[in-house]
């Protein structure tokens, strides 16, 4: 029974030494560093896409589909990264982190995890369009 008691008394008492070294008030301690906000995943519609190419700006617009599928018809002015070698590392054809870059796949999956991925590398400007088999525009072919 001595020991029990004699536990409780220690317990106690390192509460109560610990309880006498926190801060007085909360304003007392540092308020943590803010980080940069990150961006968001967004999906635009392709009217709103061709409005955005048309406007003069300069946009990157991605095809993430495969090689054959690009060869097959694309929009003008794609560049081709495959979604599938995008992984944790910034693509050598996007040298710029804030460039707004513009996604499309075939129907819409692949173009919503290509935007997730590059976003969460760091890029802050990504807007996923969907899929060319909803592009009532032109595309080419090579």
């Amino acid at each position: 029974m001595k020991k029990i008691i004699s536990f409780f008394a220690l317990a106690l008492s390192a509460l109560t030494l610990s309880a006498c070294a926190a801060p007085a008030t909360a304003a007392a301690s540092t308020p943590a560093p803010t980080s940069a906000p990150t961006a968001e995943y967004k999906k635009i519609s392709a009217a709103d896409a061709k409005a955005r190419m048309d406007s003069g700006d300069t946009i990157i617009i991605l095809d993430v589909r495969t090689q054959e599928e690009y060869d097959a018809g694309h929009i003008a002015g794609a560049i081709l990264i495959p979604n599938e070698t995008i992984a944790d590392q910034q693509p050598t054809l996007l040298p710029d982190l804030n460039a707004e870059i513009l996604v499309y796949c075939r129907s819409g999956n692949r173009s919503a995890q290509a935007a997730k991925k590059l976003i969460a590398i760091g890029y802050t400007n990504v807007v996923d369009f969907g899929g060319i088999i909803d592009w009532p525009y032109d595309v080419v072919k090579d």
